[in-house]
């Protein structure tokens, strides 16, 4: 392990000394004073499955700050992962653990990256996946990957997530299920899955019937052309003397949240229907000790899920990118189902550890571990492996823009720092009156001091589909599109969330009532530099990026940001552009 200095050795200690205890859970560690000790859970049962998700290509350790905002509404009010900052700590009885306050809520961020650095990182987190592997047994053991893995750097970008692909093989994935992936053109998924080692699982992605008649390229290469699958719906996994069932689910809303041009062939749903139907008949013909899904629905998404499907044991989920320390049962009509979530960019690794016996899950233990990169060896193998990916594109990834006196982030309902920057871009570049930037979750934290890099604005932007456009659009469309997007996220039923969170604007400022009704939430918009109030039948200049129909016009969005970061040098005193939100006095979710 790497050496620590004393201010360093405290804060260890402080987890050592106080590691909680939630409810079907190892302790944090084992109990003891060794530094090596600090991934070693207790033993338990006879099956392990680890499960991350959401890591977006990011090969290397990351700053990430969790979210200020991340609001629970009706059903979902105060339940995780919908509580944040001290609530949070409050709520796991975690107060006063500086590694954990550090790893899972946004308290004391910026003192707490000064001392503990970065977390994540593929090569830290392969040593901790083989040191679990070995130390439970290989062959009782299985790596879960819940999605959105190929996506989110400059490297990922110029392979086509080849380079993830060949991560993951070497992180050793046995199972993965996919959303920013198929953001990607059709042919190029396919190319990558034939690629990955691991087993590609998705019930819930058909092949269009006029496609499979046409017997188009795409359609003719499905898993399974009678059904319609197009990748195979899931797997039984023989771990010791245990049968368990792997079930896929990809992010279901892929083509209304991201562009259907690069995957014209496919459809995808909740298929909640579809999904009890191949849960009982797996359970029947299969018989499985246990049954599992790896979803990337999103947490509410899979809670419900839960609700109304029986016969699940686990949901492993993902893309909501909410790290929560405990696996939480939902109860239904055949009895309990527990969701579970491992955050994102590779902060945090799940571990549930099942005691199978006489064909069932008699109990189980569950852990989420962070990674914490300093305190973790690098494995050799896979620190090569990035090296050595990353060398074609060192010298522009490296390369420095601009400097920042304020942290930049991009995480919550709302604005981040870093949203509110491509937002003032946008408008400065384009000579726009407004700016609209998706409200992507994915991208990293930038810390007060640093220089800016290349490889930074590419952890905000690098997608598939970055074109800008400027145009013209009604104040009553304006308002149209900001309800849309409120009701995706802020719907009652988890079902009809659609997107990721709120769209991020420049130029205006405006008041919203998560709990109003649809088309009754946005109010009071003004126009940020003159004070007046946005007109319905007026036009203004609206510019933006990342359009899901057709392809925009203007050059890629990292150029914009870029152009006007070095015409700014140096960020100070960023204002970010925070909506007035009203409804919520109380909730947990927000500080």
């Amino acid at each position: 392990m790497s050496k620590l200095s004393r201010r360093e050795f405290v804060y260890m200690m402080a987890v050592l000394g106080a590691a909680p205890v939630f409810a079907n859970s190892h302790t944090r560690m084992t109990n003891t004073n060794k530094l090596e000790d600090y991934y070693k859970l207790k033993p338990f049962g006879n099956v392990r499955l680890m499960h991350m998700t959401d890591s977006h290509a990011q090969l290397l350790p990351v700053y990430f700050r969790e979210p200020s905002v991340n609001l629970g509404l009706h059903s979902n009010f105060g339940k995780p992962p919908h509580i944040v900052g001290e609530k949070f700590l409050d709520y796991f009885g975690i107060k006063g653990n500086k590694r954990l306050e550090y790893a899972l809520t946004c308290v004391n961020f910026e003192k707490h990256a000064k001392v503990m650095g970065r977390t994540g990182g593929f090569a830290q987190i392969k040593t901790v996946v083989d040191f679990l592997k070995n130390n439970f047994g290989k062959e009782k053991t299985l790596l879960l990957d819940g999605g959105d893995t190929w996506q989110g750097s400059a490297t990922a970008l110029y392979t086509r997530g080849k380079d993830m692909v060949g991560a993951m093989n070497l992180l050793g994935v046995d199972v993965a299920v996919g959303h920013w992936e198929f953001t990607y053109k059709a042919q190029e998924v396919l190319d990558n899955v034939k690629e990955l080692n691991a087993e590609f699982l998705a019930q819930n992605v058909k092949v269009k019937e006029d496609a499979l008649f046409e017997e188009t390229d795409i359609a003719k290469q499905a898993y399974d052309q009678d059904e319609g699958y197009a990748f195979k719906p899931y797997t039984i996994k023989k771990l010791g003397n245990a049968r368990v069932a792997i079930i896929g689910q990809a992010f279901p809303y892929t083509t209304i949240a991201n562009p259907q041009r690069f995957i014209p062939d496919w459809t995808f749903s909740i298929n909640d229907d579809g999904m009890q139907e191949l849960v009982d008949e797996v359970r029947e013909s299969e018989k499985p000790d246990a049954v599992i899904v790896l979803s990337h629905n999103g947490y509410d998404t899979d809670k419900k899920m839960a609700q109304v499907v029986t016969g699940i044991d686990f949901i492993m989920g993902g893309h909501t990118h909410d790290g929560v320390p405990e696996a939480v049962p939902v109860k239904n009509d055949g009895g309990v189902t527990y969701v579970c979530n491992a955050g994102s960019n590779g902060k945090f690794l799940n571990v549930l550890d099942l005691d199978i016996q006489n064909g069932k899950i008699k109990d189980f233990k569950f852990t989420l571990l962070p990674i914490f990169s300093d305190i973790v060896p690098e494995d050799a193998a896979m620190k090569k492996y990035i090296k050595d990916v990353r060398a074609p594109f060192l010298k522009e990834l490296t390369r420095e823009i601009a400097t920042t006196e304020n942290t930049l982030f991009r995480r919550g309902n709302f604005n981040g720092s870093w949203d509110q920057i491509i937002c003032d871009a946008l408008m400065d570049v384009k000579g726009a009156d407004i700016s609209l930037s998706p409200g992507f979750r994915w991208g990293t934290s930038v810390m007060p001091g640093q220089a800016i890099t290349f490889d930074d604005l590419m952890t905000q932007t690098a997608m598939t589909y970055p074109e800008t456009y400027a145009r013209d659009i009604s104040g009553k469309d304006i308002k149209n599109i900001l309800e849309d997007v409120a009701d995706n996220l802020f719907n009652p039923d988890p079902f009809f969330q659609q997107g990721g969170d709120m769209v991020r604007t420049g130029g205006i400022s405006y008041k919203i009532n998560p709990i109003a009704k649809m088309g009754e939430r946005i109010s009071d918009i003004t126009l940020t530099k003159s004070g007046e109030k946005l007109e319905a039948s007026k036009s203004y200049k609206v510019a933006g990026w990342s359009t899901v129909g057709a392809k925009s016009p203007g050059e890629p969005v990292w150029e914009t940001v870029e152009t006007y970061l070095k015409n700014v040098k140096h960020i100070a005193n960023l204002k970010v552009d925070t909506p007035d939100i009203v409804g919520v006095k109380g909730n947990p979710g927000i500080i």
